[in-house]
């Protein structure tokens, strides 16, 4: 990415904090002012989502071809996936401390986030284990493969068939769009989400092809230098 492109991508996120915290919004049922969050929480949970689908898809093109680019690549997105992770927890945290009185409550969305990062976690762990570099490689793609399938479970469906405090469980409304389909956000609330989402998710390519090529050199030199 461009020099020009990274300072664009960095004025859009600076643009959307600022207006997220200084824009008057609508009434959202359940959070109210406590609504901004959306605009940081939503996205980095989407993302992380993203990343762990794109870790297991690359994991199939390492098992598939067996390059050593996709098993860089499948690991690079697998780290931005718990990065994103640790993120949107954080987010939530300093919202359920405004809406629920603490930062951990043991909700079904905090205990699913929770049961992901021990998930990926052991993924890193499991790749650390191993020196043999197409052992390696291979197994952890398989894991990758595993641990994408656990995703949407406890992404979209635990938290939607358990009783919940968090806004879109059993029980409560979706914070976004109801039942019926009807958008809670206002035109304001939804330009900056929307720009939020984009700006993010900018971010997040850019990280990838960054870390992906750092780590390509590095396996370049590695190789070189034996």
């Amino acid at each position: 990415m461009k020099n020009w492109m990274k300072i664009g991508v960095g004025i859009w996120i600076a643009a959307v904090v600022v207006f997220g915290f200084a824009m008057p919004i609508g009434n959202i049922p359940g959070l109210g002012p406590k609504a901004r969050i959306i605009f940081f929480h939503v996205p980095m949970s989407w993302l992380a989502v993203l990343a762990f689908f794109m870790s297991m898809w690359y994991g199939i093109s390492y098992l598939r071809k067996k390059e050593i680019k996709y098993d860089i690549k499948s690991a690079t997105a697998a780290e931005l996936g718990f990065i994103f992770s640790i993120l949107a927890t954080i987010t939530g945290s300093i919202w359920a401390k405004f809406n629920w009185g603490s930062f951990w409550n043991w909700d079904p969305r905090e205990t699913s986030i929770f049961v992901l990062l021990l998930i990926y976690g052991a993924y890193f762990s499991l790749r650390s284990a191993l020196e043999n570099e197409e052992r390696r490689a291979s197994l952890s793609a398989v894991y990758a493969i595993v641990a994408f399938v656990t995703v949407p479970f406890f992404v979209f469906i635990m938290p939607r068939i358990m009783f919940s405090l968090h806004p879109g469980g059993e029980g409560s409304s979706a914070p976004i769009v109801n039942a019926n389909g009807k958008m809670y956000m206002d035109m304001n609330m939804r330009y900056v989400f929307y720009a939020s989402l984009i700006g993010f998710s900018v971010l997040y390519v850019w990280l990838f092809q960054l870390r992906t090529k750092i780590s390509l050199i590095a396996y370049n030199n590695q190789m070189e230098n034996e």
